[in-house]
């Protein structure tokens, strides 16, 4: 599956992999494709907009104020492309923004039947063509992290998306990958939980060397930290994604959390040492920021004691904010407050995210950034 795949590149272009050097925000090299870092420039940030065809009414109505709050915050720097399941959702959450005062100008819909609301995950994954620097789609498969979930309409998504809006695509569906389960530095390094990506129920058959090759040529990467991770995670179905647990704030930080807390979130001590000695492709050591857990253990806006804690890491980074989830807890200033510390030029905001919370998700897992182009 895998050598005929990349015999199909070959076809197109010569892959020289070849030592590299950090030039600016692109490696040096050939590749076919590389991705920017979260907090390189936006063109603008994709959402996929809670329904209740998949799991009712009280599931939407329990948690889309977010969305509200989030599409609000991002349209103060970009633009918003709002992912919603048929005509008549548009126009009903076209008659919610403008009830909540929120302006439409830097919005616009793309209509597409889809399964939930994890765009990071399903959605399109925006890089630029490595010759062209055009702004092109890789398409990874998504099978519902494994079964877990429907995911038929939500595998769907990139290529409605480029077909819509006119984006070129690469059609890697023969590897599952979600979007949360890689970080990228920008520079070179990619950081990720085995657990995620090579699980029987993901991709069984491929060894991590072929994963490697297959996303240094796609993403334009060829320093990667592995985490050994944890299949069934702690508290999601993700198989312990790395965006709950660490994250690339910035090129030379890793934003993550204290050895108890990363304990608390399931992750060994042979991963947390590998986390925290990880260098980037430079060989050079990450700055490092430390987010609490939550104080006490989430509680939904209706009531539900979820009975564990929540994570702060998995915020996300537009053009002027950094947008972190809140949970009615005393931390949440805490977290706010330390992000601002790293992210002296953007303004930390924070959004309730209990109720998706208890889906298994939070800031980072419902946005997706494309960059300018």
């Amino acid at each position: 599956m895998f050598r005929l795949k990349l015999q199909s590149w070959l076809a197109i272009t010569t892959i020289a992999m070849v030592a590299f050097s950090v030039a600016g925000n692109k490696v040096e090299g050939q590749f076919t494709a590389y991705m920017p870092d979260e907090s390189a420039p936006h063109e603008g940030t994709w959402l996929q907009w809670p329904h209740h065809f998949t799991y009712g009414f009280n599931y939407r109505n329990q948690i889309e104020s977010s969305w509200v709050e989030l599409t609000e915050v991002l349209i103060q720097s970009e633009n918003v492309h709002i992912i919603v399941y048929n005509q008549n959702e548009r126009n009903r959450i076209q008659n919610l923004l403008n009830a909540n005062g929120v302006s439409q100008t830097n919005i616009d819909f793309t209509i597409r039947a889809n399964d939930d609301f994890w765009v990071r995950d399903n959605g399109p994954i925006f890089v630029y063509d490595w010759f062209t620097d055009e702004l092109k789609i890789n398409d990874f498969g998504f099978n519902g992290w494994g079964f877990d979930t429907p995911f038929a309409l939500d595998n769907t998504v990139p290529i409605g998306v480029a077909n819509q809006h006119g984006f070129q695509r690469f059609d890697l569906n023969d590897l599952i990958l979600e979007g949360g389960a890689i970080e990228v530095d920008g520079n070179g390094t990619l950081m990720a939980t085995r657990s995620s990506i090579l699980e029987p129920d993901r991709n069984p058959g491929w060894t991590e060397e072929e994963v490697e090759e297959y996303l240094s040529d796609m993403l334009g990467v060829t320093n990667f930290v592995w985490l050994d991770g944890a299949p069934g995670g702690q508290f999601d179905i993700t198989d312990t994604h790395i965006d709950g647990f660490a994250r690339f704030g910035l090129p030379n930080t890793i934003v993550t959390m204290n050895p108890d807390d990363l304990r608390y979130w399931g992750i060994s001590n042979n991963d947390i040492r590998r986390l925290y000695y990880a260098q980037n492709a430079n060989g050079h050591a990450y700055n490092r920021v430390f987010l609490p857990l939550t104080q006490n253990d989430v509680v939904t806006s209706y009531g539900f004691n979820l009975g564990y804690k929540g994570s702060y890491v998995n915020f996300y980074t537009s053009n002027g904010h950094v947008i972190v989830p809140t949970y009615n807890d005393p931390n949440d200033q805490v977290a706010i407050k330390i992000l601002q510390r790293a992210f002296p030029k953007r303004e930390v905001v924070g959004i309730d995210f209990r109720n998706a919370y208890r889906w298994g998700g939070m800031v980072h897992c419902v946005t997706q950034q494309q960059p300018i182009e």
